[in-house]
């Protein structure tokens, strides 16, 4: 465990060390330490640089993200509840398409996206790529194993005896049960559609509207010819990552809270 931690850990050191130097302690200076500590001076030139471009694909990465993320998350425990709870025919039939959509991989399906998009002469705009991030089925697939073993059927009964519509019912009732499964569903979509790269590589021409992924690739891909980028890509992909653990560190109480809640069942 403590190999496989290093080996996790090593990079993400070396990262954080190399966006604390200039540029040429990046190439002459020990990779794993510091030396002139410029961590702010750089995150400062990095925002400054080419009128805060950086700072443009960082929020083009939140609004593609925290959207998408939301939205997607919604759909699948909506859809999830709705296979666990009900019985209608091709119930089994429609999940089993849904497992096939987990089975695909996302790089078969971005060049049909492109296509599509593009006869709707929808490419190249926000909702090429943000439309696409939505569809989780592998969310549908959580969320329905998790309502089957969470939500009781006698308190679904009791809810509607009182009154309460099946909308209602799901979102006062079945979402509080859900919880946790609805966190779990939203920090593996968050992380998805963060680090999502082919698909905007695909749809988007106009710089204006990368994700930070896509930013930062093409900055990496001019080092060559301009060697003062390789700083601002170090400190670009410590920035990028900070929103990822953010947003782990505030929801993982639900995570604690739905474990400890199975445990005394």
């Amino acid at each position: 465990m403590a190999v496989a931690t290093a080996y996790v850990l090593i990079p993400l050191w070396w990262l954080v060390v190399g966006a604390s130097k200039d540029q040429s302690q990046l190439i002459d200076g020990n990779p794993l330490w510091f030396t002139d500590f410029q961590l702010f001076s750089n995150i400062s030139d990095l925002l400054n640089y080419r009128d805060g471009v950086f700072l443009r694909w960082l929020l083009n990465s939140v609004a593609y993200t925290g959207g998408a993320a939301l939205l997607g998350t919604l759909f699948a425990g909506m859809c999830g509840y709705a296979l666990a709870v009900y019985r209608f025919p091709g119930r089994e039939v429609l999940f089993n398409i849904v497992l096939g959509g987990v089975l695909v991989p996302a790089t078969a399906l971005a060049l049909p996206l492109f296509l599509m998009f593009s006869q709707i002469h929808a490419a190249n705009t926000f909702w090429s790529v943000f439309l696409p991030s939505i569809v989780n089925p592998f969310g549908v697939y959580l969320a329905r194993v998790y309502a089957s073993a969470s939500v009781p059927a006698d308190l679904l009964e009791a809810a509607r005896i009182d009154g309460a519509g099946e909308v209602r019912t799901f979102f006062t009732v079945s979402i509080r049960l859900m919880t946790p499964a609805l966190v779990t569903i939203f920090l593996f979509h968050f992380v998805a559609i963060w680090n999502n790269f082919l698909l905007p590589l695909i749809m988007l021409g106009d710089e204006k509207l990368f994700p930070v992924t896509l930013g930062l690739y093409t900055w990496n891909s001019q080092v060559d010819q301009n060697p003062e980028l390789r700083g601002l890509v170090l400190i670009g992909a410590l920035i990028s990552i900070l929103p990822m653990i953010l947003v782990f560190l505030s929801l993982q109480r639900f995570w604690r809270a739905g474990l400890g809640t199975g445990s005394l069942k």
